[in-house]
Formats: structure tokens, C-alpha cells, sequence
């Protein structure tokens, strides 16, 4: 059975104790938290992402309109018909 071998140090690896490559690892690590910090606070962000959902609602029914207006009119009318009929239901109840 064999294991991992080791490799010996060559100094081709990055030197963990170079000033640059600390900067460097730093910033590359701030970048990375900086990117999360912001994706969270989108998804956090309700109000924000109501609204897209909307506009993307709005967007999508516009355009499917325009591609087939009779299909819409008729899923429109079909649509206030069955909340005129459970209102009247309701209220004789």
C-alpha cells in the first residue's frame, strides 16, 4: 500500500513568509469577503428584490401581450371571472 509522498521543498512553492505574497493573500481575501458581504446584503435586501420580481412580472406579461394579445384578454376575463364568482359565492353564503 502506498501513501502520499512528500515533496521536499524546491522554493518553487509560494514562501509563506514573503511580505508581497501576504499582501497579495490579504487583498485576494478581502476581495473574496467584500463579494459576500454584498451578496448577502442583497439577498437580506426583501423590499429590493420584491420590486424585481415585479418589474420582472410585469415584463414578462407585457411582452406576453404583445406576442398573443387574444390568449391574455382571455386568460384576463377568465381570471376576473372567477374572482367575481367567489366573491357573489361567498357572500350568499
Amino acid at each position: 500500500m502506498t501513501g502520499p509522498t512528500a515533496t521536499p521543498y524546491d522554493g518553487s512553492a509560494l514562501d509563506p513568509t514573503d511580505p508581497d505574497e501576504i499582501k497579495a493573500d490579504i487583498e485576494a481575501t478581502r476581495e473574496q469577503l467584500a463579494a459576500t458581504v454584498e451578496e448577502l446584503s442583497h439577498r437580506l435586501d426583501v423590499p429590493s428584490r420584491a420590486k424585481e420580481s415585479a418589474f420582472q412580472a410585469r415584463d414578462t406579461a407585457v411582452e406576453t401581450y404583445r406576442e398573443n394579445p387574444p390568449v391574455v384578454i382571455g386568460v384576463a376575463v377568465a381570471l376576473v371571472a372567477a374572482v367575481v364568482g367567489i366573491v357573489l359565492w361567498r357572500s350568499r353564503r
